[in-house]
């Protein structure tokens, strides 16, 4: 597939070396000759230095030829225009745009982005998709990420141990010996700066951060496992206002009406029109760091505190202050991912990254065939796969112990009909089963002769 990618800031670079490792001709353009030549020392593609919107440098990117487009400047102007000149002078066949000014996303102007009006097959706003995200994860309490799949049937949760968690010490295998009406399967583990896909004889660690999944029926069982009672989260304290912590509380607000929000901004311009926008949210005046305003917004009795302000120190140390004053659990906003590995030990829940959330994104609309989802859990980790067993397909009698003999791959679910199967090693592969694959980077090559066609994510 040929792809032109227009941005080479952090989710360009991204995009564009997760594509070009997979075998796709990928083309980057961006005016920073900075990023143009970051890209042509570090990834295997072609890099042009100019303007997006401008059709001579689409033209010499390719666009004629192009089966998508995605555009990902820092700029939503740039972002659109390109995708309306790749429609009219290059019929490129998709186009995807990142729009992150609320002028735009505003609900009253939605019909903006119909067909009709402009050729955009999928807008992609980081702010809202991270607020999506955490707003996600605060369903379950004690869960720092949540991903749904198969229609909702399926959930990658992701917690992480503590000494208080009754698994630890214990081999995966043992898990579900110990609970034996559950059923689940760990797909991953972040220890420390270390991300891996476990054996069923490694053995879950304090500090661990771990992704399974579990039937969603079986979600309350699963969390008292990892030492949490499944409840929803009833107070939640967001630390900056700014667009991510305002589109996280009107997501609140609409999707958890149960949930009494609070919100800390800085700046008195910014809290006072931000508090206009929000029906329930109460909004207060002051630094995130200042224990006293900390206090005053009750953070003791608080389940959750998403620290969104757009200094990652801040979020790190406000975060920290949050727990050490009695919050249950801290999430903060990090763009600089190589950092993650040293807040997360300092204290921190989880780290949230607009990148991976919105790489992620874009990758489930950049698929084809019989993949229905890919989902990113970061940078050298892996994706979850969710895709279905055609005719052709070598997967179809195979077991899923011969699948894992590499140990790149972990089959975390099987959808069969109407019934969520957590397999177990000798458990066959059937004709149009759903399945959902934890695989390592490495071995998307593996996965792509599995499926007996390539995944071209188109």
């Amino acid at each position: 597939m040929r792809v032109i990618i227009c941005g080479a800031g952090q989710v360009g670079f991204n995009l564009a070396r997760y594509l070009s490792e997979r075998d796709n001709h990928v083309t980057v353009i961006d005016s920073s000759a900075e990023l143009i030549n970051k890209i042509n020392d570090r990834l295997d593609v072609k890099a042009i230095c100019g303007f997006a919107s401008h059709p001579e440098v689409l033209e010499s990117a390719g666009a004629a030829s192009a089966d998508m487009l995605i555009a990902v400047t820092y700029s939503d102007e740039v972002n659109m225009i390109a995708c309306e000149i790749a429609h009219a002078l290059f019929k490129v066949p998709t186009k995807i745009s990142r729009v992150r000014s609320q002028a735009y996303l505003d609900p009253k102007w939605s019909r903006l982005f119909s067909k009709e009006h402009l050729s955009i097959d999928v807008v992609i706003s980081p702010e809202i998709e991270v607020a999506k995200a955490i707003s996600q994860s605060l369903s379950i309490s004690g869960a720092f990420d949540l991903i749904s799949l198969a229609n909702g049937r399926v959930n990658i949760v992701a917690v992480r141990c503590t000494q208080d968690t009754p698994v630890i010490n214990t081999p995966i295998s043992h898990v579900t010996s110990l609970y034996p009406d559950l059923d689940l399967t760990v797909i991953g583990i972040v220890r420390e700066d270390h991300n891996f896909l476990p054996q069923p004889q490694d053995i879950l660690q304090v500090g661990d951060a771990v992704y399974f999944a579990v039937a969603q029926e079986q979600i309350s069982l699963a969390m008292n496992a990892f030492g949490f009672e499944y409840q929803a989260a009833h107070r939640l304290l967001i630390l900056g206002g700014g667009n991510i912590g305002l589109s996280l509380a009107q997501e609140i607000e609409l999707s958890h009406p149960g949930v009494h929000i609070e919100i800390i901004e800085k700046n008195p311009i910014r809290a006072e029109a931000i508090a206009s926008s929000l029906k329930n949210t109460i909004v207060l005046c002051g630094d995130a760091l200042d224990s006293e305003i900390l206090q005053e917004a009750s953070v003791s009795t608080t389940e959750t505190v998403v620290a969104l302000t757009e200094d990652d120190r801040v979020n790190t140390l406000a975060s920290l202050l949050a727990k050490r004053l009695g919050a249950m659990r801290a999430l903060a906003l990090i763009n600089n991912t190589s950092h993650a590995p040293l807040v997360t030990s300092l204290g921190v829940d989880a780290i949230i990254s607009p990148r991976k959330v919105t790489v992620s994104k874009i990758l489930q609309h950049v698929r084809r065939g019989r993949i229905r989802s890919v989902h990113s859990l970061g940078e050298n980790f892996g994706e979850i796969i969710e895709a279905e067993a055609v005719q052709a397909s070598s997967l179809v009698g195979s077991t899923v112990q011969a699948l894992n003999s590499d140990k790149e791959i972990i089959v975390a679910a099987i959808i069969r009909n109407a019934e969520v199967i957590i397999p177990l090693p000798s458990t066959v592969i059937q004709l149009e089963d759903r399945i959902i694959i934890m695989v390592a980077n490495r071995a998307i090559s593996k996965i792509e002769k599995l499926f007996s066609a390539r995944i071209d994510y188109y």
